[in-house]
């Protein structure tokens, strides 16, 4: 019984140190040092591994171990797509009340001030779940979670641009507007458009540093 709580603990913890920007693309995880330091067995270490692997954050190597994923201009299409796609599904099938838009409200001071590029990254991606939250599909929550993830490796790495923050913090500005005035298809217009402006921006520096 006690090993998939270890392996939710070591999962936690990994994802944990990428929100952080501990952990990079291309970094190898060291399983022994790992152990040591969390004080477990490899085995957990190893399930809790192979479950970011399903999830593409983590890939296994032959005769090296497992790496934090490289990005890429492909991977980074699907990426952006599919979050936008299920983001759209979930706050067309949820229910806004006065308490989730203050939330998002107080979300948006937290992202408008945040003072370096991981904390924006991560404020953003809160502003997103709250957005999201109210939407009662468990499995569709874990695959954003997920993705997410994966995202934070290309915002971390690319999105050092003010000004293009600057225009997403417009259109958060003009999601909840849009809830607020209970005009949900423009909410969701907006939000994707949010989406595919980030991955725009995106694509263009992949293509100079690839």
């Amino acid at each position: 019984m006690a090993t998939p709580i270890f392996r939710d603990q070591v999962r936690e913890h990994l994802l944990q140190q990428m929100k952080k920007g501990n952990l990079r693309e291309g970094q190898i995880i060291n399983l022994a040092a790992l152990a040591r330091e969390l004080k477990v067995s490899v085995t957990p270490i190893r399930e809790a591994l192979t479950q970011l692997q399903q999830s593409r954050i983590i890939t296994a190597i032959p005769n090296r171990g497992f790496i934090i994923s490289e990005l890429s201009q492909n991977e980074a299409k699907d990426l952006y797509e599919l979050v936008a796609d299920l983001e759209v599904m979930a706050i067309e099938n949820s229910t806004f009340t006065e308490d989730s838009v203050a939330s998002l409200k107080m979300q948006q001071i937290v992202f408008k001030t945040a003072e370096d590029t991981v904390d924006r990254i991560n404020a953003k991606l809160e502003f997103h779940r709250l957005l999201t939250c109210n939407y009662g599909n468990a499995l569709t929550q874990q695959i954003l979670e997920d993705l997410k993830i994966r995202i934070f490796f290309y915002e971390r790495e690319f999105m050092a641009d003010d000004f293009l923050y600057s225009k997403s913090d417009n259109q958060h500005d003009a999601i909840i507007s849009a809830i607020e005035g209970d005009n949900v298809p423009t909410a969701s217009l907006v939000l994707k458009m949010n989406w595919m402006l980030i991955l725009d921006y995106i694509q263009k520096q992949l293509l100079e540093v690839l």
